[in-house]
């Protein structure tokens, strides 16, 4: 019997083999995608945001069933869903919870690549690939916040919209109309948002995912030592410090995902606004345009952003300082010149550069969430000169400084 029914599987794995290249693509995308040994804790969270992505897709498709995109109607069918829909308020919170824990997860995965050189060459695209996503998502969870039609997200698409408006020339006048779809923020810009938030976007980002990994497994993985293991193989061809991916690193991401989900479920069942952080108490009120909430303030995610725009006076070059603040993050393969990738072999200065970069993003992402006072103001432009230094300042002090020779085969540190 067992041997029958093996006999079925090979004959059906070779039916679709034939039709499809699913072994083929089985075999070089894992059984035999070599990835180096010494994967550390900050390799979990690309897997993880996949799975992110996979749980915001899946709840977005539940909510859309019983959501209403109009001015009159999308504030009572999020409490519709709430309130009356069976197991809506899980649907909900989970997709909520899912998008602030998306860009932990993201910030986290962009910050391992920062200080291991994953950007640098042959992965010049891959960084490429994945600014573009970070891009889209910060787009998909803008739109995303307009949905529940509370205060906070009237209000604060009103004055992110009205940003554009800054363009010279005519442009940004016209724009803001084009992107609202009227002159004030409604029931059209409500639809387009709902659009392109649960088609547009969505497609756009599985796409670029699919493109992000296969030019990882092009190049291939990166390693906290920062060296290729492609130019160490045995007489089989195999790379002496690879390892399958499956099962080896299957295991550890399963193990890592189990974790993960464990503080998902906490925070989802336990601390779902997370003190107003991920829920803001002004959208539980819904949105009136009569009404000004007394601090209108982005979303943590956006905040160290929004934080860079409030500390230059002039609307036009804050718009551009915060447009630069994500731009310049794309150049960063052509600002790096050290000789080495990981920074386990760098010089002190750039790991006081590091240090300094990390403390004025997380102080710019606290002042944004704040009232803006004349001290949080100069913190905030101190600390973006620090942000805008760093990698304006890059070319230099990765090539001056000192650097501690690679080793020859990856280290198990």
């Amino acid at each position: 019997m067992v041997a029958r029914l093996k006999q079925i599987a090979c004959g059906l794995i070779g039916w679709i083999d034939a039709r499809f290249p699913m072994t083929k693509w089985w075999n070089e995308h894992l059984a035999q995608y070599y990835a180096p040994k010494n994967f550390n804790f900050w390799y979990f969270f690309g897997s993880l945001a996949l799975l992110v992505l996979v749980n915001q897709i899946l709840t977005g498709i539940f909510l859309t069933m019983n959501y209403k995109p109009s001015e009159a109607d999308a504030f009572a069918s999020v409490e519709y869903i709430m309130r009356d829909v069976s197991w809506g308020w899980l649907v909900r919170y989970m997709h909520s919870v899912g998008a602030s824990l998306f860009f932990v997860v993201i910030y986290l995965h962009m910050f391992r690549g920062l200080i291991y050189g994953s950007y640098k060459n042959p992965r010049e695209l891959l960084w490429l690939f994945g600014m573009v996503i970070y891009l889209l998502l910060m787009a998909e969870a803008f739109m995303g916040y307009l949905l529940p039609w509370g205060q906070m997200s009237f209000w604060g698409a009103q004055v992110i919209i009205n940003l554009f408006g800054a363009i010279p020339f005519g442009i940004g006048d016209a724009l803001t109309v084009w992107i609202r779809g009227d002159f004030a923020v409604g029931d059209p810009t409500l639809n387009r948002f709902f659009a392109l938030h649960v088609a547009a976007i969505p497609l756009l980002l599985v796409a670029l995912v699919f493109f992000h990994i296969i030019a990882l497994h092009e190049v291939g993985s990166n390693n906290p030592d920062g060296i290729e293991i492609k130019k160490n193989k045995g007489p089989d061809g195999i790379p002496l410090d690879g390892i399958p991916f499956h099962p080896y690193y299957t295991v550890k991401d399963i193990f890592g995902t189990g974790m993960f989900l464990i503080l998902f479920a906490l925070i989802v069942f336990f601390a779902p606004e997370m003190t107003g952080k991920f829920l803001e108490p002004d959208n539980f009120v819904a949105a009136d345009a009569m009404v000004t909430p007394e601090h209108i303030a982005p979303l943590w995610y956006f905040a160290p952003f929004y934080a860079i725009l409030r500390a230059v006076p002039d609307k036009l070059m804050g718009v551009m300082a915060m447009g630069g603040a994500i731009g310049v993050m794309f150049l960063l393969p052509w600002l790096d010149r050290s000789k080495v990738r990981s920074i386990r072999y760098r010089g002190p200065l750039t790991k006081i550069a590091v240090t300094l970069f990390v403390i004025s993003f997380l102080v710019l992402g606290a002042l944004g969430t704040m009232p803006a006072g004349d001290v949080e103001t100069w913190i905030a432009r101190i600390c973006s000169v620090i942000y805008f230094g760093f990698f304006l300042l890059m070319p230099i002090y990765t090539s001056i400084e000192n650097t501690l020779p690679e080793p020859d085969r990856v280290t198990m540190k």
